[in-house]
């Protein structure tokens, strides 16, 4: 099936064709007994929602909701739990974390010693030749110093190492990796990248942003078969936390695991796909031949890059970092050909999902999308900044004047808030992600996690944007508290905010009649809980399409 290939209005067309078609006969499904939370403003809270098919009957009172009970509608008593509408990730690398989690995990190891033993034990269960990745290390867990290749050399003699830090800007490689893609000490850092060397000039095997592909396109290609266990991983882990969409972009290679996915009916959960935003070209060719995706699967979006990642000191910032004064950060895009890509996808109307950091980053993107709309007319564009970290009180103002959306994560600021004064000084941190500031500027806020740089769970992202609390229990009232946002404000953000950010709210994003019943029920009453215990709660159960689709052991 083709839909209209000028915009985003054949996803909007079809949502909203599909409203009339639950406005009649008995629920199929009926949940009662706890608190529903919409999402809707006017009306946030409900007694409770019936389903028929795959969309949402009714949302009311229980009343209101019996009358469309029948003697065959299944009954979930909710006894006192949540119901909400299915969570919406905005930022998310899936397959890659679908990858990571049969991978070796470094995500906590705290110390160097810690770092080469779990590298040593992985290497053991390995083939000889087959290459060890993933990873996800945090070198700020044991003081800040960055590994290096001699930590592992002699622990992986014939295994290649080339492991990620969390935040996907720094790699380390060992020896055998550097071979394979010709690195040496004479190797010049590329543009928008660089290689970490000794005193004595000798490589490390630390590669920061653009100088990492220098190894990572020699590692082997993965299998198709690999390509779909990893969906199968991925998706099981977002529907036991209740994650019922997730906006992935993570490029062609995972587009095209999707679709197979779809056509064989083996995608369990929805997906907005974008890919690199140099290959605009492409994705336009590619509306015009396929269309715009479905209400399960559907693309438009384009991911690029202006500067790196704070942890790994290459975001792009005004001033130079307090700790390293010798650099504020790089330009991993060349700014003429990224403003050009951006200018040309637009007027082909798709959607511009662009990772900005550091403040001047931020800057910079503000006044390409400013000047977009006299150059290429009005429209509804939704524009995005991933991650929108490090921002002036002037461009939080503008991202409201401008409707633009800042795709934000809030564990994020619960991992770097351990660190980040350190690295930029009080005064930049005081606007560093500005939730509260953004909000009450008229920003459109959606949250997500950017799994696996961090958790995927969304309670874990929830109770961050409304603690603000850092996870080494150092500030337990908030890393710059006076960005703490609502309960009800972060909810927004992972169900309404996101679902808008990836023009789907027309058919998710919140609970109410002829919309998709994705649905997710919690462990006991979220609004209940004390905010310090929130993330206590667990998911009970996930609904995709009115199907439940994950249901935690043990729950009746």
């Amino acid at each position: 099936m083709r839909w209209d290939v000028s915009g985003w209005s054949g996803l909007v067309l079809l949502a909203l064709a599909g409203c009339a078609a639950g406005d009649a006969g008995e629920a199929d499904v009926v949940f009662r007994g706890g608190t529903v939370w919409t999402g809707e403003a006017g009306g946030m809270r409900a007694e409770a929602l019936a389903i028929q098919g795959a969309r949402i009957l009714v949302v009311g009172t229980e009343e209101e909701v019996a009358e469309v009970t029948g003697p065959e509608t299944r009954m979930v008593e909710l006894a006192g739990r949540t119901l909400l509408p299915g969570f919406v990730d905005s930022h998310t690398h899936f397959l890659s974390g679908g990858f990571q989690l049969s991978s070796v995990d470094l995500r906590d190891a705290a110390t160097p010693e810690e770092f080469a033993s779990r590298i040593a034990e992985f290497a053991r269960s390995l083939q000889p030749g087959e290459w060890i990745t993933g990873g996800d290390w945090d070198h700020e867990l044991w003081g800040g110093a960055l590994p290096r290749k001699e930590w592992v050399d002699s622990l992986t003699p014939d295994h290649p190492v080339f492991v990620s830090r969390l935040d996907g800007h720094m790699a380390l490689a060992n020896t055998l990796a550097l071979k394979s893609g010709g690195v040496t000490d004479e190797t010049a850092d590329p543009p928008g990248g660089s290689l970490v060397r000794d005193s004595e000039g000798s490589l490390t095997g630390i590669l920061r942003d653009n100088a990492m592909a220098l190894v990572q396109r020699t590692v082997p290609d993965r299998s198709l078969e690999e390509w779909d266990r990893a969906l199968e991983a991925a998706a099981g882990r977002a529907l036991s936390l209740g994650v019922t969409q997730v906006h992935d972009v993570d490029g062609w290679a995972s587009l095209e695991v999707y679709r197979r996915a779809h056509a064989e009916g083996r995608l369990p959960l929805r997906v907005y796909a974008a890919v690199p935003v140099s290959g605009w070209e492409r994705l336009r060719e590619f509306v015009q031949e396929e269309g715009r995706g479905d209400e399960r699967l559907w693309w438009g979006g384009l991911k690029g890059f202006v500067d790196g990642s704070l942890g790994s000191t290459t975001a792009w910032f005004y001033e130079p970092y307090t700790d390293d004064p010798t650099t504020a950060g790089l330009l991993t895009t060349d700014t003429a050909q990224l403003r050009s890509w951006i200018e040309m996808a637009d007027e082909a109307e798709l959607q511009a999902m662009i990772h900005a950091i550091g403040d001047q980053a931020n800057d910079w993107l503000l006044d390409v999308y400013e000047g977009l709309g006299p150059r290429n007319g009005a429209r509804d564009r939704r524009f995005r900044i991933e991650h929108a970290q490090h921002l002036t009180r002037d461009a939080i103002r503008r991202i409201a004047e401008l409707d633009v959306i800042p795709a934000m994560q809030p564990y994020h600021a619960a991992d770097d808030g351990r660190w980040a004064e350190r690295r930029i000084g009080p005064d930049r941190i005081r606007t560093t992600y500005a939730f509260r500031s953004l909000l009450d500027a008229g920003a459109s806020v959606a949250l997500g996690s950017d799994w696996t740089v961090a958790p995927l769970d969304p309670l874990l992202g929830i109770d961050a944007a409304v603690t603000r609390r850092t996870i080494d229990g150092a500030n337990p009232d908030g890393w710059v508290p006076e960005e703490r946002i609502s309960l009800e404000e972060a909810l927004m953000g992972y169900t309404r905010n996101a679902a808008h950010a990836g023009f789907s709210d027309s058919f998710t994003g919140t609970l109410a009649a002829g919309k998709m019943a994705d649905l997710v029920v919690l462990s006991g009453d979220l609004f209940a809980q004390p905010v310090s215990r929130m993330s206590d709660l667990q998911v009970d159960m996930t609904w995709v399409a009115g199907e439940e689709i994950f249901r935690r052991e043990g729950v009746r």
